[in-house]
């Protein structure tokens, strides 16, 4: 069902396998002449014209923008209690681990009078997206709110789409893990008319706009977020979920072939990617995913994205070539099932989150490990982060120099801004030195 790339006996440099690996992807700029407008026209027509975009694409139009309070309180009353059990336990985790990120501010002394002071500002509004098309995602509003709320944020909105069954508003789990997290603040408005919406508010509304907008969704959310960028910040250009997997032939292929499927049923542009050294044991996974994928109630999508181009089998030489395989192809999720996991786990450089043994699987991140599961996709792990309690943080240097201590390094800086031909530069400095203040 996978299909199969197979490496073995050679060496691909880095340029070769960014062009061989299994790879989809979604073409952002595509939609741009489709998505601009809709972000101008919100910007001009405020909630009104995001209402307008929602009725015409989703058909369903919320009475208002801001789900009233007691629809929240409605939707936590009514909360299955072994789901809510689940959030709270969940919730509990994810908190330990994002308030355990925060840096500390520290201060560099040059001299005994020259300090560089390095401190953290939390950006002082957010909004969040949470997407609601093909799947409820509460799981979403934890990994979003929990890590602003560790920077200390000073207000968040949560963005989410109106669901038609639920009277126009959001889906009613969604909701009430906004409520369980003390978010009060919900906007009833999805795809790239949100975006536009948290990034330019509405006055007449009561609607604040934001300084960051974060969060997955559909790439025409992915979009809006490339056309707002600039005017607030933006978390990543999140693509289609994948997860790619190291194996050895000491794995369970049972257990590697589950995991494949259930990245596979996110969507149907999913990739799961095996990585190894074992020709059997790909052979076992293989015939695993074929037969288990059919079980499903996502079986149509699961099976569509595994059988895309997308996702596959990667068979190497060795465990070195596998790593280096992992390294070039920069997974959201890395699982890692060989004899000594960790060993592995610490030679990886490029991943979202790395996954360490057979009962590490990308589902426990993905809820309650206690990490994020809003991840870098697309190969671009090489360079970024997943979101963390560090993305709602600007480090902010504090200057604080005497005048001998400017005095100590105002020849220097005099002599770089003359070279730089800065002349008023060197007389900034100049008119300092020797001067009592």
């Amino acid at each position: 069902m996978l299909h199969v790339t197979d490496l073995r006996g050679r060496t691909p440099s880095t340029s070769e396998l960014r062009r061989v690996l299994p790879r989809g992807g979604t073409d952002v700029n595509a939609v741009l002449p489709t998505v601009t407008p809709i972000v101008e026209a919100v910007r001009e027509g405020g909630a009104a014209t995001a209402l307008d975009y929602g009725e015409q694409f989703d058909h369903v139009r919320p009475t208002a923008v801001r789900v009233p309070a007691e629809v929240i309180q409605q939707a936590t009353d009514a909360l299955d209690s072994a789901v809510r059990d689940a959030l709270e336990v969940a919730i509990a985790r994810i908190r330990k681990v994002h308030e355990e990120q925060k840096p500390q501010s520290h201060t560099t002394r040059l001299a005994e009078t020259a300090l560089v002071t390095e401190k953290f500002i939390p950006v002082n509004r957010v909004g969040l997206y949470v997407p609601g098309g093909k799947a409820v995602y509460p799981s979403s509003v934890l990994m979003n709110v929990i890590p602003a709320q560790a920077a200390g944020a000073s207000s968040l909105v949560v963005c989410t789409p109106p669901q038609e069954e639920f009277g126009g508003w959001p889906h009613p789990t969604t909701l009430a893990a906004c409520q369980l997290l003390g978010v009060d603040e919900v906007w009833a408005v999805g795809g790239a008319q949100a975006v536009a919406l948290m990034a330019y508010g509405d006055d007449e509304c009561g609607l604040e706009p934001v300084d960051m907008v974060t969060g997955p969704g559909n790439i025409f959310v992915t979009a809006a977020k490339r056309v707002v960028n600039g005017i607030v910040g933006i978390d990543a250009e999140a693509g289609p979920s994948e997860i790619a997997v190291i194996a050895d032939e000491h794995a369970n292929a049972e257990y590697v072939a589950l995991d494949l499927i259930s990245q596979a049923e996110h969507d149907e542009q999913a990739a799961s990617v095996l990585i190894t050294d074992s020709e059997d044991f790909a052979a076992r996974v293989d015939a695993l995913v074929e037969e288990r994928s059919q079980a499903t109630i996502n079986a149509e999508r699961a099976r569509s994205a595994l059988g895309g181009k997308q996702s596959g089998i990667v068979l190497v030489s060795d465990l070195d070539a596998a790593i280096d395989v992992a390294n070039a192809y920069a997974a959201e999720h890395l699982e890692i099932h060989t004899e000594n996991p960790r060993e592995v786990a610490e030679r990886i450089i490029n991943a979202g989150a790395i996954f360490v043994g057979p009962y590490s699987p990308v589902p426990l991140g993905d809820y309650a490990a206690g990490s994020n599961h809003v991840l870098p996709t697309s190969g671009t792990a090489r360079f970024s982060a997943g979101l963390s309690t560090h993305t709602f943080l600007k480090p902010v240097n504090l200057i604080e120099y005497d005048r001998k201590a400017l005095q100590d390094i105002g020849a220097e800086i005099i002599a770089l801004a003359t070279d730089e031909q800065l002349p008023a530069h060197g007389e900034s400095i100049r008119a300092r030195m020797g001067k009592e203040s």
